[in-house]
């Protein structure tokens, strides 16, 4: 079996906020063209992790590489779980899918190629020409996993990028992130406060402490893909599940008996 690649690498993260420390000297590594979910207790930061990672956030000390590439290097997409901020109003929904494409200089004819692929492998059947505010919430921010695609990110972070959609939708933007990510490899990273979509779409479960925070543990599951409804049955998806519960309760267990 090859060895699984580094794709990222943390090294002596550090950060704190208000004076308390919520990361410190915080090393991680995550592979190459896997789907990685983040899970632990509420404060841990979670989401404040991948926006260290990101350069959404300064870091107080530490060091990110991408392939030993500095994130000026890369090329990174990122889904916000508030899509109705992220998306430009102002912008036709087909412009914000565009509208990365356009930042890096590309030309009309190649942001239009590359928009049409995508409204092709989502099979989008709704207009790109109207405005964010005048679709529904799952199509908004399927619009903005669009966006991120747009330029082929060599790293996608999605922080909890289903919890604001119905539980149709949300299944139905799952099935889509994984053909996205069988056709292309793409590494992911997703935050998320749902145990069970964690596991479902991870290769790897990151599991956090409580602040200051590391690694608790990473849970991995081998699940075949495409996943589907039957995997939430399979020994394998309830053998992982079952050990992330195992080690979140310990987390908030280790908290009731210190206060």
């Amino acid at each position: 079996m090859t060895a699984t690649r580094t794709h990222i690498t943390v090294r002596g993260l550090t950060k704190s906020f208000a004076g308390q420390p919520l990361y410190t000297g915080f090393d991680l590594d995550f592979p190459r063209g896997k789907i990685t979910s983040i899970f632990g207790p509420n404060g841990c930061g979670k989401s404040t992790l991948i926006n260290m990672i990101a350069g959404l956030i300064p870091v107080d000390a530490g060091e990110v590489l991408f392939d030993g590439k500095r994130l000026s290097e890369t090329v990174i997409g990122y889904v916000f779980q508030n899509y109705r901020d992220a998306l430009f109003p102002w912008k036709r929904c087909i412009d914000n899918i565009k509208y990365p494409l356009q930042l890096a200089g590309r030309s009309a004819a190649d942001c239009e190629a590359r928009a049409q692929a995508l409204i092709a492998a989502f099979d989008v059947r709704f207009d790109l020409n109207r405005y964010p505010y005048e679709l529904s919430g799952g199509q908004q921010q399927l619009i903005s996993i669009m966006r991120a695609l747009a330029p082929e990110p060599e790293v996608l972070f999605l922080d909890e990028p289903f919890s604001a959609l119905d539980y149709e939708m949300t299944l139905f933007m799952r099935d889509k992130l994984q053909a996205i990510f069988a056709s292309t490899g793409t590494t992911m990273i997703v935050v998320s406060h749902d145990l069970e979509e964690a596991v479902y779409l991870a290769d790897e479960v990151l599991m956090l402490t409580r602040r200051p925070t590391r690694v608790a543990e990473v849970v991995s599951l081998e699940a075949a893909r495409p996943r589907s409804p039957r995997t939430l049955t399979s020994p394998d998806f309830m053998a992982a599940k079952s050990r992330c519960l195992d080690v979140f309760q310990r987390e908030v267990q280790t908290k009731v008996l210190a206060t």
